[in-house]
């Protein structure tokens, strides 16, 4: 059975008298930079020179510096910067900072794994992962929850890298809902097939087919919306809280039968073969490979993939729907 871990089995002192640099204050930093503020830990974030995030980060109560300042004060480097932008950041800011005694953590193990950071073999290198966008992790933690994290370790010098990964992830709320204990290799393959299959590309083009034949069939765009787009919150609340059963449990049995029925003639065997696909060009790397030649030519298919998707007509007709409904602004 896999290993879970609970806040009774992580100690927080193990990292009170350390001094920790969260390297970014995007999605992911600002929230565990906060969170380990509010357990009184001494952190401090690390941006570039001219970052907008600078006065963000003062205004928030934090303390901020260099990228290479920070590192070389921390005894904990947490590199939540984007994954394109890591290995420069590490080669020219952090690397210089390694001393043996000092823990390098990340928040995805893509790097790691793709070995675009191959950190010197004399320090603790550990990954706690979040399974949540950053303002969830902050959101939850303030109401005095979590979300689940995984913990990875790549390299134990100290022979208590597990401890302080776990001692880092009950500062930032994780085992408040659990850390489940697993590898760089896994963590970096299931985030990005998950990322590329389902939760973004394979939701995102499953909505844009069915709204496309919807409006295709003659249906109002508005209608097209509501359906395709609109009420998959309501089915993803009810998988969120209690699993497909429980979701089906709440549709009417006419949604549940074309559930059973249509859904496995929608997403088919070729659907799985393609999935099956994907899943080896993580494996092997070359989607990896293919990102960071993507960055490194300045992300001519990233922009223009970018461009046709903003101007999908789903977006053009939800925009002027969700402008008129003030509760969703409210909520945010």
């Amino acid at each position: 059975m896999p290993k879970m871990y609970y806040e009774n089995d992580a100690d927080l002192s193990l990292i009170s008298d350390k001094t920790i640099g969260v390297i970014g204050y995007g999605s992911q930093g600002h929230a565990h930079a906060q969170n380990l503020n509010d357990k009184s830990l001494n952190v401090q974030v690390g941006l570039y020179e001219g970052s907008s995030s600078w006065e963000k980060v003062k205004k928030d109560g934090l303390k901020v510096g260099l990228v290479a300042d920070v590192c070389k004060q921390s005894d904990i480097i947490m590199m939540l910067i984007p994954d394109h932008l890591q290995a420069s950041v590490y080669n020219e800011s952090v690397l210089p900072y390694l001393l043996p005694g000092k823990t390098l953590m990340f928040g995805h193990g893509f790097n790691i794994h793709y070995e675009a950071i191959k950190p010197p073999d004399n320090i603790d290198v550990s990954m706690i992962a979040p399974k949540a966008p950053g303002h969830r992790v902050r959101e939850v933690f303030v109401k005095g929850a979590g979300v689940p994290g995984l913990l990875a370790i790549h390299q134990d010098v100290s022979g208590i890298a597990k401890d302080i990964g776990l001692a880092y992830a009950k500062g930032i709320g994780c085992t408040r809902a659990g850390v489940l204990d697993t590898t760089f290799k896994e963590e970096t393959e299931t985030d990005l097939f998950g990322e590329q299959t389902v939760l973004c590309g394979g939701v995102t083009q499953l909505i844009k087919s069915a709204f496309e034949v919807m409006v295709e069939a003659g249906y109002q765009p508005e209608s097209a919306y509501f359906e395709c787009m609109h009420e998959l919150k309501l089915i993803v609340d009810l998988l969120y809280q209690g699993g497909m059963e429980y979701m089906r449990y709440s549709v009417s049995d006419t949604a549940e039968y074309g559930d059973y029925s249509r859904g496995p003639r929608v997403i088919d065997e070729n659907v799985k073969e393609n999935m099956r696909k994907v899943l080896k060009e993580v494996q092997d790397g070359s989607f990896a490979r293919e990102w960071i030649s993507e960055n490194d030519e300045g992300r001519p298919t990233f922009d223009k993939l970018r461009k046709e998707n903003s101007d999908h007509p789903i977006e053009k007709v939800g925009k002027e729907l969700r402008d008129v409904m003030t509760f969703l602004k409210d909520s945010d």
